[in-house]
């Protein structure tokens, strides 16, 4: 590789092969950020970087590339970030070494190298790296115990050490590092208890110390994942380290003793992780005091005692699992605790619930006796022929119920009738779904109204046209949407899952009662559902006007083609659209018991009716599926470019999360941009509409942000920048800094007092 110079740019963008270039003339001495990521570039780091002396960001990550760290490396005195992840370089120690004329280190991310090496303990490591705020070192198999060095960076903010092979106990000097709010030492061979000191950690026991730390941002983003490169370009890494999640995770060890009871001193911890250990005693109810906890794993230790009651009062919590440990007695419910699914709780076999199927109450004893296990005879034979009368009463019973059942029509449940026409409608569907000689459960609520309450599945057959390709009328993650027409005219959307992604028929149905008793003006209400075998469809009123997104970025003026402009909503239209959508969410963030995390919200997912009101369309169903089952864009909190930045570390769907989603959406309406676009240059590079309007803004360009087609009117821009300025709020990085739902409605309904004057 030529060294750097003015005449030939070696910083190729992360992803693309480079190629030789002729020799250059002169040294790029004002090179700041050289980033190869992910181009299989083999060898060394070649010396001729270092000459690039006003270097800030160095990252050669996700390539084939070892040896060792040069020592002239300390020539980059302005470096901040350096990355090696996922290559084969060697000498950590070595490493270090070198690192001590780098006074400006900010980020040292090296996982996925210097495999089986011992962790240096020496005291000079900490004073080289002393301005360290950012360590990863990531599944690099690093043997020792964690070094006493670290307890010298003072300013280090987020820790990772996972994967090793470190030993010994958690120190407890790590309470004391004023700065410290992420650590993350899962996955090594760590033994002894939780210090009691880690719960003296500032930016974890401080609200005010929190909410004034600002780090600021850095050179390049970051992940906390391996897969670094990757999930960077999509959207889920961070450029400050103030969207980290504040996190203890120290799970997959061999820690004992308890949980601290001062773990409630931790006002702004988001993830608790202790899941795979050997940790004993009671979940301490203290912990219901964490008012921003969105992970609770405790699964796999010896937890024995209750589930305290109180842990239903943290309404952020989206993830809970006790399981496999000693616990008993009642599951609470209310709170999120309604919405965690029976296997966050199993292996417990002394709990009891309604989450579980389990009745409070019934008292299993274990027989003692060892008299007990020899019966005679005759009491035998007595058992035995009671079991057999008994089985046959039950047989003839079920028998009984079945033909009863089948007997009876009601609003409720509808089995169809028809059955030579409905088999020839199946002729062509039978392998897709399965065994069709089982009954059909049809419900349709009040809401749908008279003809649409005596539907019959038969008639949702003939309106889609046996699900035919030609009336689909929208796509997603969940599943197709149908157009059904009835036969007086009725227009219904059916939604059609796949019936291997959801939970089994109870837990199905029980959920889909509840949401369909949801009911809003700004929601798209669900009118009734469907079983069939495997076939599991939902079924809604038909939204004439489309999506948002439709309206945004695809419709075009009279059908003119793919080169029309789309039809042009204006100022007033989108504005209404915010507030509605708004509205829908605050329904169900704060209305709805317990509280809809919707973790999709996007344009498409925003339908206008014949009013051109605003309804929010596919609340709740990712309750539906199984967590295993669950589309991409599920587990992620939606698309790329709808996720927000915290689910790049762990997957938590939360209230804050749908806010950062729905700030994107009030971006397009201001922009008329996609939350995505990809570039016209030969690489297509993707442009995300976030980081764009943050570059704007911070170049002052304001106005510039907004829809060409809706600039200089006067009082419209003035509010339009007024709802700018709610939309960055709402795309924050940091999740508490973001505003709740409510204050986003009222900041709406405020626009109308926003005049020129005001800005």
């Amino acid at each position: 590789m030529p060294p750097c110079s003015t005449s030939a740019t070696t910083a190729s963008p992360a992803g693309y092969q480079t190629s030789r270039r002729p020799p250059p003339r002169a040294p790029l001495v004002n090179l700041t950020v050289f980033d190869m990521a992910a181009n299989n570039i083999t060898g060394t780091i070649p010396p001729s970087i270092y000459s690039c002396t006003e270097m800030k960001a160095l990252r050669v990550s996700h390539n084939l590339m070892g040896g060792q760290v040069a020592p002239e490396i300390g020539n980059l005195r302005q470096l901040q970030f350096f990355s090696l992840t996922v290559n084969s370089f060697v000498n950590i120690s070595g490493m270090f070494w070198n690192l001590k004329g780098c006074a400006n280190l900010t980020a040292l991310l090296v996982s996925y190298n210097f495999y089986g090496e011992a962790l240096p303990d020496a005291g000079w490591v900490g004073d080289n790296v002393r301005s360290v705020r950012l360590m990863v070192m990531e599944h690099c198999a690093l043997t020792g115990a964690i070094p006493s060095w670290l307890s010298k960076l003072r300013d280090l903010n987020i820790l990772d050490l996972s994967g090793n092979r470190l030993t010994g106990p958690i120190p407890s000097w790590l309470g004391g590092m004023p700065k410290l709010y992420y650590v993350n030492l899962s996955g090594n061979q760590l033994s002894g208890a939780i210090p009691p000191s880690l719960m003296e950690m500032r930016l974890l026991t401080s609200e005010q110390a929190m909410a004034e730390f600002n780090p600021g941002h850095l050179p390049l983003m970051f992940t906390l994942t391996p897969n670094n490169g990757t999930a960077s370009r999509q959207g889920r890494g961070y450029f400050q380290m103030s969207g980290v999640a504040t996190t203890l995770n120290f799970s997959d060890n061999g820690i004992t003793g308890g949980i601290p009871p001062e773990v409630g001193k931790l006002k702004t911890l988001q993830v608790l992780d202790v899941s795979y250990n050997n940790l004993s005693g009671g979940i301490p109810p203290e912990l219901s005091s964490l008012d921003r906890l969105q992970i609770l794993d405790l699964r796999w230790n010896n937890l024995t005692g209750t589930i305290p009651p109180a842990l239903n009062e943290l309404n952020f919590l989206a993830m809970f699992n006790v399981a496999y440990n000693d616990l008993e007695g009642p599951i609470p419910t209310g709170g999120q605790f309604d919405a965690f699914p029976p296997w966050d709780f199993k292996g417990n076999p002394k709990l009891c619930g309604q989450v579980i199927s389990v009745p409070c109450g019934t008292k299993v004893e274990a027989r003692g006796d060892t008299s007990s296990k020899f019966v005679g005879k005759k009491p035998l034979i007595a058992i035995v022929l009671g079991l057999c009368l008994g089985m046959v009463a039950l047989i003839v019973s079920l028998g009984c119920a079945v033909i009863a059942v089948r007997r009876v029509v009601s609003n409720g449940a509808v089995r169809d009738g028809g059955k030579g026409e409905e088999a020839s409608l199946f002729d062509s569907m039978s392998d897709l779904y399965g065994d069709f000689s089982k009954d059909t459960i049809l419900f349709m609520s009040e809401a749908a109204g008279e003809a649409a309450r005596s539907v019959t599945f038969l008639d949702i057959l003939k309106a889609t046209n046996n699900f035919s390709a030609a009336n689909i009328i929208g796509s997603g993650g969940y599943g197709l949407v149908f157009l059904a027409e009835l036969q007086d005219g009725t227009r219904l959307a059916v939604k059609k899952l796949n019936g291997d992604m959801c939970l089994v028929e109870r837990e199905f149905q029980a959920e889909v009662e509840a949401l369909s008793a949801t009911r809003h003006e700004n929601l798209v209400p669900l009118l009734g559902f469907c079983f069939r075998g495997r076939l599991r469809l939902l079924i809604y009123p038909y939204m004439a006007n489309g999506s948002l997104h439709d309206w945004l970025h695809e419709r075009r003026a009279g059908d003119a083609g793919a080169g029309a402009a789309p039809l042009l909503l204006d100022w007033r239209a989108r504005l209404n659209i915010a507030r509605g959508a708004s509205r829908g969410v605050l329904c169900i963030h704060e209305q709805c018991k317990p509280q809809i995390v919707h973790r999709d919200i996007k344009s498409s997912n925003i339908l206008l009716d014949e009013a051109g009101e605003a309804r929010v369309a596919d609340f709740g169903l990712a309750r539906l599926l199984l967590p295993d089952r669950a589309p991409l864009t599920t587990e992620l909190g939606g698309p790329p470019g709808y996720i927000p930045p915290e689910y790049g570390q762990a997957w938590a769907a939360t209230l804050r999360g749908d806010v950062y989603s729905f700030g994107v959406v009030l971006l397009e309406l201001l922009t008329g941009r996609r939350p995505v676009e990809t570039s016209p240059s030969p690489h297509g590079q993707q442009l995300e509409l976030v980081r764009w309007v943050a570059q704007m803004r911070s170049q002052g360009r304001h106005t510039e942000v907004l829809d060409p087609q809706l600039r200089g009117r006067g009082n419209d821009e003035a509010q339009m920048l007024y709802v700018l300025d709610l939309a960055c709020l709402c795309v924050d990085s940091t999740p508490l800094s973001r505003p709740a739902i409510q204050d986003v409605v009222c900041w709406l309904d405020n626009v109308d007092t926003i005049s020129r004057s005001n800005v």
